[in-house]
């Protein structure tokens, strides 16, 4: 993107509990929280994904995301509506950044909120995967140098990480019991 030339974001909504966006500008957290904000919420849970200076001991100096936004738009909306109702939420905010994001900088931001706080915790990961696995948005790190850059697929998880999510929700379902959030 030249500089000077603003491309406004483009955003999709359910309602006034369910957002999603794509954009070009910065990310704003706190923003993104008052999108979830509300009386009936017990919890409120932010995941923000940044950008981080280093992939496999190689230097990243940028990343740069991509998509087809009017496919992404529908695909992140899915998503939201999806896991809103999944886990009773009472808001959802998904906003991921396009074009360059340094070092430092979010790159997606997903705000829920919810009258308890499992139900949150819960929702906010499976959007997170949700989105990394689904949405059409890809991701380039830019190494510098001879080796350049990569793009690369946002659903690299592994075997093992799912294999640890799945033992460590069963050990909350085992201590949980029945009982309600608090």
């Amino acid at each position: 993107m030249n500089e000077g030339t603003r491309r406004p974001p483009q955003v999709l909504k359910e309602g006034e509990d369910i957002h999603v966006e794509l954009t070009y500008d910065p990310l704003d957290i706190q923003t993104t929280i008052n999108r979830v904000r509300s009386p009936k919420a017990g919890a409120i849970v932010l995941f923000a994904g940044t950008t981080r200076d280093s992939f496999d001991s190689r230097p990243v100096l940028h990343l740069t995301y991509t998509s087809y936004v009017p496919k992404a738009l529908t695909t992140l909306l899915t998503i939201a509506k999806s896991v809103h109702a999944r886990h009773t939420l009472t808001s959802i905010s998904v906003t991921h950044r396009l074009g360059l994001v340094p070092i430092g900088e979010e790159s997606i931001l997903i705000a829920v909120s919810a009258p308890h706080r499992h139900a949150a915790w819960r929702a906010g990961e499976e959007a997170l995967e949700e989105c990394k696995s689904k949405a059409e948005v890809w991701k380039r790190e830019e190494f510098g140098g001879e080796e350049g850059g990569v793009w690369r697929e946002n659903s690299d998880v592994s075997l093992a990480r799912r294999q640890r999510r799945a033992s460590l929700e069963e050990v909350v379902k085992v201590e949980d019991g029945e009982q309600e959030d608090r």
